[in-house]
């Protein structure tokens, strides 16, 4: 398995929101990087894909859409 790439960005932040990222940071035994790359990859991680954007437009017209009475036997038939 190959090692992670990692690029250096220049980025500029209010003083006192570093303050309190630092301390968040430290509150959870991470670093200042690993604790911001962390908090982006939660928030990029939650960009559905196409297939997924596909799924919610289709279940929000209610397509397809099958009633669940008993979650036991919905849960026993998959």
């Amino acid at each position: 398995m190959g090692a992670i790439k990692k690029k250096q960005f220049p980025f500029r932040f209010d003083v006192e929101l570093i303050e309190m990222i630092k301390e968040k940071a430290a509150a959870e035994h991470r670093s200042l990087n690993n604790y911001i790359e962390v908090l982006l990859y939660k928030d990029v991680g939650n960009i559905p894909n196409k297939v997924t954007k596909a799924a919610i437009a289709e279940a929000r017209q209610g397509k397809d859409l099958e009633e669940i009475k008993d979650v036991d036997t919905f849960m026993d038939s998959l």
